[in-house]
This record gives C-alpha cells, structure tokens and sequence, in this order.
C-alpha cells in the first residue's frame, strides 16, 4: 500500500543526528562492523529505531532532518553556541552517510537545509501537518522540539537508548513542567541549555522557572517584572536578563522553511526490498532485522507480510450447525459485541465462558440467523459493552436484544468514571487484562479494490479473531464487576435505582427524537451563512486585500505584520489567535481603529461560521420524518451528567440572539400542538445551600428573594436595592464558580478583573458565607482521608491523586473534590425526575412524551388537550424529586418551537 492512498496522514519527523548519536552510545561499537573497519552501530541501532516507530505508530508519511557541518544562524548570533560538546567519536565518522544510504534504500526522505538546523525542518513539517490538521510525531531527544507538542503533534522522546519512548503530550508536558508546550521555551530560556552551551540564570532551576512564567503569564511577563521579584533569584534575574533575552532567540523553532509541500514526497511505500538487502549485505546486518522490516515501508501489502494462523480456538460461525456448538446451554450466559469492518461488513462477536466464536451477519443463512435470533431474545444473560449502542446496531441487522442485558459499560462507569474508555477491548484490558495490538488503519479505496479474495479472507479472518478475544475478556470481567459491586452496595443502589431504569428510558427518547421544520433551518441557515459573508467582506476592505479568516496563518501576517497590531502570547506557530487572545487585544484597541474593527469583523465571522456549522450538523442528521435523533450518552462525563452526541444538542448557543434563533427550528410534530420546556432554577446553589447548611443562603432560598441579589447585598455591604448589575454579576460569578472548583486566577479572567480584586472578591464572599467556607475545606479533606467523593445519592468518585507528591494533579484533584459533589448531585436530581416524570407521564395514559434533557432542563412534546395534566405532572415529579433543606423551584414555558417556550 501507498501511504499517500490513505486519506488520514500521519506524519513521523525523525531528529537524523540526535538520535543516530543515541544509537551510536546505545551499542557497543566494538559489535558491529561491516567487515571492512567502519563501526555500524549508529546505523544498526538507526534502522532497528525506524523499524520499531513506524510498526508501533503506523505513521503514513515520514521524513527525517539531518543537520549540514559548518554552523547555522545561530552561532552568527552566538558564537559560544554549542561550544564545548566532546569531540565526535572517532567510531562515529562516516555512520551518518550510511544510515542516508538505509533511508534512500527504505525511500524514507531525509532532508537538510543551508543555514539551518534539524530542529527547524522538523518544526516547519510538525506545524504545517497540525495546520492542515494532520498528527504529526515527533522523535527527538532535544528538548527545544517541547514547543512543538499540541493536540495534533506528539514528542516521543527517548528515554532509553533508542527503544524506549516517552510519549509527550500536552498534558505530559504540563504535568512534567507545570507549563504547557508552547511556554516550554521561555522555561528554557531561564534555565538555560547545557547540551547548547546556553547558560542560564544562576540559582534558577525548572520548579522556580515555571512558578515566575505561570505567576507573570510568560518570560515578557518575568522580564516587565524583574524588579518585583524578590531574593537571590531576583536579583540573579535582574543580572542576566540579556542572557535570557538570547536564549530565548536561540531556542525559538523556525516554521517557515521552504520545504516540499507535496504530501507524496514524505509518503512510505517507496522502499525497494531488493536495494535494502543489499545495502544491508554490505553492512554485514543479520537476519532478524531483514525478516522485522515493515511491509508499510517498501510498498508492500501488509497481507504479503507472515499471516499467523487463526486463533485455534475461535469459532467460525457460518451455519446453524457451528452456532449450536458455541451456544451450548440455553441457560449459559452470553457475551456480544458487533463491529462495522471495511471488509467483511457486519461482524458478530458471541461467547460463552467455554467457547468464543464470531461471524458475518451478511453471510449467515437463514436458520443460522433465526437461530441467533431466538439466542439473542431468550432468556440468558447477555453481557455487553454500550447496550443502547449495540441494541441500535442490532436492530440496523434485523436482531433485537431481550430484557436479559447486563451492560457493563454502565456498571463499570459507576465504579469508576473518569476512565478512558468503555468499549469492549478496554474493559477486557482494564479488568480481565486481555492486550491487544493497535488497531489496524483503515485502508484506501485504491488498496482494497487491488486485493484478491484470498487477502480479504485473511483480513477479515484477523478481525474475527480479535473480536472474539474481546467478547470473551468480557466474562471474566462480568465477574470482577460483580464481585466489586457486591462489595459495594452504595454502587448497587446507584445501578438498581437510578442508571438501569434511565437507560431504558434513555433509548425511548433517542427513537422519539424531537422534529425540525426545516424550511426554518434553511431560511436561517442562508441568513447566517450572508453574516459569514457579510464578515469576510468587511474584514477584507479593512486590510485591503481578501484575506482567509479560518486561517492562523494567514491572520498573523494580517494581524502583527499589515495592521502592526501588538502580538499576543507565543505559540509554536507564531502568536496565538485564539477567541481570548483576541477579545483581549480588541479590548486594548481604540474602537475606531483599523485592528478594532477588523477584529470585530474577524469574532463576527467566527460566531456566525460556528452558528452555521450547527445548522448544517441538524440537516445532516435528519431521518425521512424531519426528526433528530440524538443519543444520550451515560458514561461520558465523571461527574454523572448526561451527554448528547449526533447531534450534540447540549451545546446550542444561547447566550447571543442568534444561537438562541437556532432553537426555534426545533418544533412540536405531527399530532402534537407544543413543546414544553421545566428546568430547575439555581439548582447547583441549591446544594450547595444544602451540603454547606449555610444559614444565610438557605434564609436567601427560603425568603423567595433574588438570589444573588441577596447575595450581592451581603457581600458588598449594602442594601438590596443599592445593588447595581455589576455586582449581581460579581457575585453571581463567584457563587457559580464556587460550585465549579474555579480558581482566584479563572475568577479574574472570567470577569476580566484583577486577580487581587478577585481573590477579594472570593474572601469576602465567604467571610459573608462562612458555611459555604467551611463545606469546601471540609469537602477536600474528608476527600483525602477516605479517597473519594460523594453525592447526595451516595455515588462516589474516587481521587488517588489528592495525596500525589505531584502538585499540579493534586491541585486538580482539589478542584474534582470540590465541583463533584455539587455537580454529580445536580446530575443525580435530574435523573431521578426523569424517572419520575417518564412513569408519571405512562402511567396516565398520555400521548405527551419526553424528548431531551439538557443539562438541568427538560423538553416535552404536548399532544392536544394535554398541556395541563402534564404541566402537573412535571411540576410535581421535578420537585418531589429529592426533598433538599431549601425549596426546589420548577420553571416551565409552553411554546410552539423551543425558542417559544422557555421562560
């Protein structure tokens, strides 16, 4: 297969001389010789390297950066600059020509550039792949290739010799250094470099360094500051400020190479069996590197590569007869997963404890199929991961599930939220420590027309294989969940009383969905697509010229170079353009300026492209009927609050005029005369008022007096009717972030007030609550004495780190341990009216029904005559929920769209 036939890319940047270097000091060079004299060790442990990243991260493309003899740019600028490193290894002379000579045989490109260093070929290539939205994977020992890591862009970085890596994500980055990725260089430029030859600040080490960059917001933030920071540190600042100034120009990676843009010049696949066993006969390399060399590099099939045979002990159910054998009792439980293969269609995955098995459903006959299908409605257990998820796949192939399904996803979450995954392979991994190879990628178009039926037989058959695996994990761990939950009664109550019943009901809104009048949607979606416009045009006759608003790059040069606006932080691209960065620099503008303007135009263009994004998600999902069928997800949030995908419609913007226009598309259906909305109003204050026992917001609650008005009026001094709309803001943030574990720092930015005026605004607060003081702190510390959390339900969520020696995951851990009780109770309340309602609703023989649930609000479809009797049962089932010390107040509105009826 040719790499660049896949529509994914997934780029591999190797640091040529570093990491040849490491391979070099890695294996004894007296080992490895080529017969002739000439040491290859570097060009062993180089290829063994390349062998292993490309099969365990299955990148597409890949390039590796060499640096040219004779100096760069920077030792212009520094003449010290590297100086002092050991002189080259005499064995090491003429290793780098060879390992060029393995890469042009493997046709891996490798690259050099006049003047410049490795560092920068791989940061011009990791920043174009994330701009076009690309990974890219970056291995290289230079710590200087930190900057670099965002979402798209990953470090390996080596940690021994050169096979074991360490992964270094955003938050590797962060959790290491208490900064993210792109502050990593001013980290740097304070502590200086030894393996550059680029001296720091004496006394400053990595701990003090990031303290001043998060403190002062960035090393311009530490300089503008110098004179206030005090001690041997400060002053030894103030005295090699110039130092710094040059690390920092030394260390920043140059993006703008003119380097091959062609996706197919960086593509694997180009590698020539014949010509790399020659060049490795030369070498005098053994065997097992020959048969380990990854089809992937030399254009092969991956189906030419050694196929094992398949697993002895799976089933290939393919008739009636090979479906009896593994199904054995009718009373032997069964696990099931179902999953989509690019080649076989739908494959089936069935277990009983003794036997594992697996099939296309396309392929079965029809007794085959009506005995799968009495299997699947009978009476046993069925074991399963996502039982809404795989019912809905299920049904897609003509299968039903019976009232037997256990789902272990749901029992698991409860257990333990905040994991990474729910699906069959992670629980078999997680709690039957079953292991699995990364999954394969999916291959081009182009490749799976070339293949032969053979090649496809065998693939498929690989899938089946894991599948079975898989399914079969699940019953050992069916059994270490049940085991953890019978020693966990507080979890069985979670399950039997409140996510198993609204599971069930769950499934019934998703199948309801909710109708769209989509001669509306596409009315206001045309509007909103004429703002976008309308932006594009304004923003283009500021600067003189059409300019690309979606692009950073582009807006960089528009912002910081034709409007010579003052930059915002640095990134690894450049500064950042991010909403905040943007909102701040407006801010700073004169109004009538040109940057002003076209900023006001650049954040117009942005919302209304988001807004229309939406509108265009909604058409895309519509059935036949003009209905969206979202699907309400249990496990994704740890704090047990539900979440909507396809389509999210969690997350509709409400807070402009126009995100709200967007829910008047959303409108009662065929047969139903109005949509009712109920929301519960304040309800994270509520508890909060209940869990602190706090008597002046109980009092607030029990008076029916303005919330935070009342609030206001206590913490500013005043009397309620002096209170102006800036203070109910303040403190209405600050009751609010309270409940959601934000910090002085995220109070400030949030209000965009100083963080002195800030923490005072926090310290007053609670020197007018102390209750809500004191339920905080006693909050965290019960927390770390029994290591969890819980709600007022009982559902717990346990926090190791909280006792971490490492201080940032314990000062997170902090802030779970104080928004989880608050925010899990706000999610169990909510879930417990929905019960209530939905029986309510059933019980009284009504047509109305319940379609969403976002967040602390739910929405009905009404059927004629019927407005008032659900009203009440709303009303009443929402507030008789849970019986709080401080009243529950239900807000319901009546409407003909969603819009209409909120109140």
């Amino acid at each position: 297969m040719s790499a660049s036939d896949t529509d994914d890319q997934r780029l591999l940047l190797i640091d040529g001389h570093a990491m040849a270097f490491r391979a070099f000091f890695a294996l004894p060079a007296d080992g490895f010789s080529d017969g002739r004299g000439q040491a290859t060790n570097a060009v062993y442990g180089f290829t063994r390297m390349i062998i292993n990243v490309v099969a365990s991260e299955r990148p597409t493309h890949l390039a590796v950066a060499f640096d040219l003899p004779g100096g760069t740019f920077r030792d212009r600028i520094y003449d010290q600059y590297k100086g002092g490193r050991d002189e080259t290894p005499q064995a090491f002379h003429g290793q780098i020509g060879l390992i060029q000579q393995v890469l042009d045989a493997l046709g891996v490109r490798w690259l050099t550039y006049e003047d410049y260093e490795a560092d920068d070929i791989i940061a011009t290539l990791a920043t174009r792949a994330e701009r076009q939205g690309h990974e890219a994977l970056i291995v290289s020992s230079d710590r200087d290739a930190i900057q670099l890591v965002g979402e798209k862009v990953t470090l390996l970085q080596p940690v021994k010799g050169v096979t074991e890596m360490r992964r270094m994500t955003p938050a590797a980055v962060e959790e290491k250094y208490g900064i993210p990725p792109e502050r990593y260089p001013d980290l740097a430029a304070l502590v200086g470099e030894a393996a550059d030859n680029l001296p720091g600040v004496p006394g400053v080490g990595p701990k003090t360094a990031a303290k001043w960059i998060v403190q002062y917001d960035g090393l311009e933030g530490v300089l503008a500051h110098a004179e206030e920071i005090k001690g041997k540190a400060g002053q030894s600042l103030r005295d090699h400020v110039e130092d710094v100034e040059r690390n920092r120009l030394m260390n920043a990676a140059f993006t703008t190479l003119e380097l091959p843009e062609d996706p197919g010049h960086y593509a694997l696949g180009g590698g020539d069996r014949t010509r790399v066993l020659e060049v490795f006969d030369d070498l005098a390399f053994g065997d097992t590197i020959r048969r380990d060399l990854p089809a992937a590099l030399l254009g092969e099939d991956v189906a030419e590569e050694a196929t094992p045979e398949p697993a002895a002990d799976v089933l290939r159910l393919r008739d009636a007869a090979s479906l009896t054998s593994l199904l054995g009792e009718e009373d032997a439980p069964l696990s099931l997963d179902l999953v989509e293969d690019v080649r076989g269609g739908a494959l089936l995955g069935l277990a009983t404890p003794e036997q594992a098995g697996a099939a296309a459903l396309g392929a079965l006959d029809s007794e085959a199929s009506e005995l799968l299908g009495a299997a699947l409605e009978g009476s046993r257990e069925l074991r399963i991961a996502d039982v809404p998820a795989l019912r809905e796949r299920l049904a897609e192939n003509g299968y039903r599930l019976g009232d037997g399904v256990r789902d272990l996803a749901l029992e698991s979450f409860v257990l333990r939220p905040g994991a990474r995954s729910y699906d069959t392979e992670a629980l078999a991994a997680d709690l039957a420590g079953a292991s699995f190879e990364p999954k394969p990628r999916k291959p081009a178009e182009s490749t799976l027309k070339k293949e032969s039926a053979e090649t496809r037989a065998e693939h498929v058959a690989r899938a089946e294989d894991r599948l079975a695996s898989a399914v079969s994990a699940l019953h050992p761990a069916a059994a270490e969940l049940a085991d953890r939950i019978e020693a966990a009664p507080w979890a069985r109550s979670i399950l039997d009383d409140l996510e198993r019943p609204l599971q069930r009901v769950l499934e019934t809104m998703h199948t309801r969905g909710i109708a769209i009048d989509h001669a509306a949607l596409q009315s206001l979606r045309d509007e909103f697509e004429g703002f976008v416009a309308q932006a594009k045009r304004e923003a283009g006759e500021i600067v003189g010229e059409e300019v690309n608003l979606a692009s950073p790059k582009q807006l960089q040069v528009v912002l910081f170079e034709t409007l010579a606006l003052p930059t915002t932080r640095k990134i690894s691209s450049g500064h950042s353009t991010d909403a905040e960065s943007l909102t701040d620099l407006m801010e700073s503008l004169d109004p009538d300026s040109a940057g002003h303007r076209f900023l006001s135009w650049l954040l117009r263009f942005r919302e209304m492209s988001k807004l229309t994004g939406y509108l265009v998600g909604l058409d895309k999902e519509m059935d036949t009927g003009s209905r969206v069928h979202t699907t309400f997800q249990q496990t994704a949030a740890a704090t047990g609050r539900l979440a909507s995908t396809e389509p999210n419609l969690q997350n509709i913007p409400v807070r402009t005029s126009e995100g709200q226009r967007i829910r008047d598309v959303f409108v009662a259906g065929e047969g139903f005369e109005s949509l009712m909305t109920a929301d519960y109003s304040q309800i994270e204050m509520r508890i909060m008022a209940h869990l602190s026992e706090d008597e002046g917001l109980i009092e607030a609650f029990r008076s029916g007096e303005d919330l935070h008005n009342f609030v206001a009026s206590r913490v500013f001094g005043v009397s309620p009717d002096a209170v102006d709309p800036a203070m109910r803001s303040k403190t209405k943030a600050v009751s609010y972030g309270l409940a959601y574990g934000l910090s002085a720092f995220g109070l400030s930015r949030q209000l965009r007030i100083s963080r002195a005026e800030a923490t005072a605004l926090r310290d007053g607060y609670f020197e007018r609550f102390g209750g809500v003081r004191d339920y905080l702190h006693r909050s965290v510390e019960k927390a770390r004495e029994t290591g969890y959390t819980e709600t007022i339900l009982g559902r717990r969520r346990y926090l190791p780190d909280l006792t971490s020696d490492n201080r940032q995951r314990r000062e997170n851990a902090e802030r779970v341990a104080l928004n989880s009780p608050i925010q899990g109770s706000a999610a169990d309340l909510i879930k417990l009216a929905m019960l209530a309602v939905e029986e309510r609703m059933r019980e009284a023989g009504l047509r109305s029904r319940m379609l969403l649930q976002v967040h602390d609000e739910l929405v009905l479809e009404v059927a004629p005559g019927e407005v008032e009797q659900v009203r009440e049962i709303v009303e009443d089932g929402m507030d008789s929920a849970y019986e709080l010390s401080v009243p529950l107040e239900v807000g319901i509105g009546v409407g003909r769209t969603w819009r209409e009826a909120a109140h």
